[in-house]
């Protein structure tokens, strides 16, 4: 049980680190762009799984969902812990979903490029 989260005494933890303050840094150091990635593509995942529910609205769940897609995937590339991969696979799942029911409701361009 090595991999176990270890909870911080005093101003440092167990590892000898500082401790960050941020819930997904586990490796004891700040990763604010991987951060952001992952919010930003959970907000997009919400936005475009919320939005496929409404036939109307698949021009914002396509698109949306696409951005997630890509955001989620350039913040896989570049996580460093198996917590912000955790949250930009739910963004991921859910910006995936919304983006496929937003295609089948009409697509990125449908009704709007004739």
């Amino acid at each position: 049980m090595a991999q176990t989260i270890r909870p911080a005494t005093g101003s440092r933890s167990t590892t000898g680190r500082r401790p960050t303050g941020s819930l997904f840094a586990t490796d004891g150091r700040p990763h604010p762009v991987q951060d952001v990635l992952m919010v930003v593509t959970g907000v997009l995942g919400i936005l475009a799984f919320v939005t496929a529910m409404f036939h109307h609205l698949h021009l914002i769940s396509s698109w949306a969902g696409l951005v997630g897609i890509l955001t989620g995937a350039y913040g896989q590339y570049i996580s460093k812990t198996t917590w912000e991969r955790f949250g930009l696979i739910m963004g991921l799942g859910a910006s995936a979903v919304g983006f496929y029911l937003g295609m089948a409701h009409g697509g990125l361009f449908g009704g709007v490029i004739t």
